[in-house]
């Protein structure tokens, strides 16, 4: 019993002792488990942490990428903007190289002709000399004959003076002679004495008369001599005199009306148009009206055209009253302040004309200048002396100064473009023509080739034909039984031989090819070849 007894305590025992043992291997796991569960969410934790920080770098990654990719496009979008820019400026480059091959043809052209106006100046120099020295040299003539004329007026009246003294003396030496005779001969000798009297003054007398006579016609050849020279000085001054007067009532008339100084600025102008080859309403037009973006009415002076309908607009400025007293003026000081009166006048005609703004009215195709013309050349160029900056202040307001010399060139340079474009016009005809007349040429030869070709099938057709009848095996031999064995068989079978006739439309097909339409670069070098002549041919 006992021993029953202490093996349910030993059983009892062991049982606790697995159900401690339990109970501590449960607490070693929990805890096992709390620490691996801490461990696990600190390790959580830094994931999140890291997790948070991958987020940020994941955004900054995607916002630089978008930054990089926006920076991309605009570098894309840049670069094409620039390859446009790059295309535009050769296309520029392109056509300022022809602008600048056709502007240094016309500067050489308008080189050419300055050498030539150059030369004409100095033969018009020349003969201004030529004609100054002239003109002393008859002044010292005029003078040299005056003194002589005074010189022998002089004399004369000294040889008229001296002689009436001697005429004197001798009535005064003859008077007592011949009363001496009477007195001592007496009135019986009357007759004899003045028989010799006579005798002995006659040649005195006769010296006396051929003296005065000679006297008087030197004088009256003197006389007429001084006579026609008065007139002919006289004509001289009438004449000074009229241009003078002249040239008075034309200045006074264009100091004092403004309205005939733009008139005579105009006429002027459109002269020098003229003068350069040009002709009115073909090459320019005088008082072209146009419209403003606000819809006014703007009128300019000359309307110069240019091919391609493009436009060179001029306008005349007359500046004189303050120029006139400058030239009048008798001191520097007085001089000065005429002159500085005068660019006053000419920056307040730039400035009016940069008012107007021509060059942005409707319908313009001018470049961005306008030429003003000052038609008083010695104005221009004193003006220009006097002030440097003034070309300077017109030019930054797209206006350019020019007078008779610096205008020309540009005229001539004008009319050689209105040449050389008449020449390509006639070019381009010319091409135009000769293509439509080939290309008729060519159709004629296609309809040719193909009636050619027709009529080599019709000569086989035949020649087969002609074969399939008289050959050695055609009808003529199987049907010439017949006439044989029938009596009334009258005619005979006619002789055919092939044709060997070889039309040559194989010739013709090179001859069926159009030639294009023409185009620019087809007739670049006619037209630069009728250019070269026609420059040379206007210098």
């Amino acid at each position: 019993m006992q021993t029953i007894l202490w093996n349910t305590e030993l059983i009892t025992l062991i049982g606790m002792a697995c159900v401690i043992a339990i109970a501590l291997g449960y607490l070693a796991a929990f805890i096992t488990n709390q620490r691996r569960l801490a461990a696990l969410q600190k390790q959580l934790h830094d994931n999140a942490i890291i997790t948070s920080r991958l987020e940020q770098q994941l955004i900054a990654a995607h916002t630089s990428q978008s930054r990089i990719e926006q920076h991309l496009q605009q570098s894309l979008q840049q670069l094409q903007a620039e390859r446009t820019t790059l295309n535009q400026l050769q296309q520029q480059l392109a056509e300022e190289g022809k602008k600048a091959k056709m502007f240094e043809t016309a500067g050489l052209q308008a080189k050419e002709y300055i050498t030539d106006l150059k030369g004409q100046l100095q033969q018009q120099h020349i003969k201004l000399s030529e004609l100054q020295a002239e003109h002393l040299q008859l002044t010292k003539q005029h003078t040299e004959l005056d003194t002589s004329l005074q010189q022998r007026e002089k004399h004369f009246e000294q040889q008229l003076a001296q002689l009436a003294e001697n005429k004197q003396i001798l009535s005064k030496e003859f008077e007592n002679l011949a009363n001496k005779i009477f007195e001592e001969k007496g009135k019986t000798f009357t007759d004899t004495s003045q028989h010799s009297i006579d005798v002995m003054l006659k040649p005195f007398r006769e010296q006396i008369d051929a003296f005065q006579k000679r006297v008087n016609e030197v004088h009256d050849s003197a006389t007429r001599g001084n006579a026609n020279l008065n007139a002919e000085i006289k004509k001289v001054l009438d004449i000074g005199v009229s241009m003078s007067t002249e040239a008075n009532n034309l200045t006074s008339a264009l100091k004092g009306d403004s309205q005939q100084r733009g008139a005579w600025g105009e006429a002027q102008l459109q002269r020098t148009l003229e003068m350069s080859g040009l002709v009115q309403d073909a090459h320019f037009s005088a008082q072209t009206a146009f419209k403003d973006s606000d819809g006014k009415n703007k009128q300019t002076d000359f309307l110069i055209k240019l091919p391609d309908n493009k436009h060179i607009i001029i306008d005349s400025k007359v500046s004189l009253v303050a120029y006139d007293r400058a030239v009048a003026a008798e001191t520097n000081d007085a001089y000065l302040l005429a002159m500085a009166e005068h660019n006053k006048a000419v920056r307040r005609h730039i400035d009016d004309l940069a008012s107007k703004d021509y060059t942005n009215l409707i319908g313009m195709h001018s470049p961005s200048f306008v030429l003003m013309f000052m038609p008083i050349e010695p104005a221009y160029i004193e003006a220009l002396k006097h002030n440097k900056d003034l070309f300077e202040y017109g030019y930054k307001q797209n206006i350019v100064l020019v007078s008779h010399t610096t205008l020309i060139p540009i005229l001539r340079t004008v009319s050689n473009l209105w040449m050389i474009e008449r020449s390509n016009t006639e070019a381009r005809e010319i091409s135009e023509r000769a293509a439509e007349v080939y290309n008729q040429v060519c159709l004629v030869a296609e309809r040719l080739q193909k009636l050619g070709v027709t009529l080599n099938t019709v000569s086989n057709h035949y020649n087969s034909t002609v074969t399939a009848l008289a050959g050695q095996q055609g009808l003529y031999g199987k049907v010439d039984r017949f006439s044989q064995l029938s009596a009334k068989v009258s005619k005979t079978l006619p002789a055919l031989e092939t044709s060997h006739r070889d039309f040559e439309s194989e010739r013709l097909s090179m001859m069926i090819e159009p030639i294009p339409e023409p185009t620019a670069e087809s007739i670049a070098e006619p037209i630069a070849e009728l250019a070269e002549p026609s420059s040379t041919e206007s210098s």
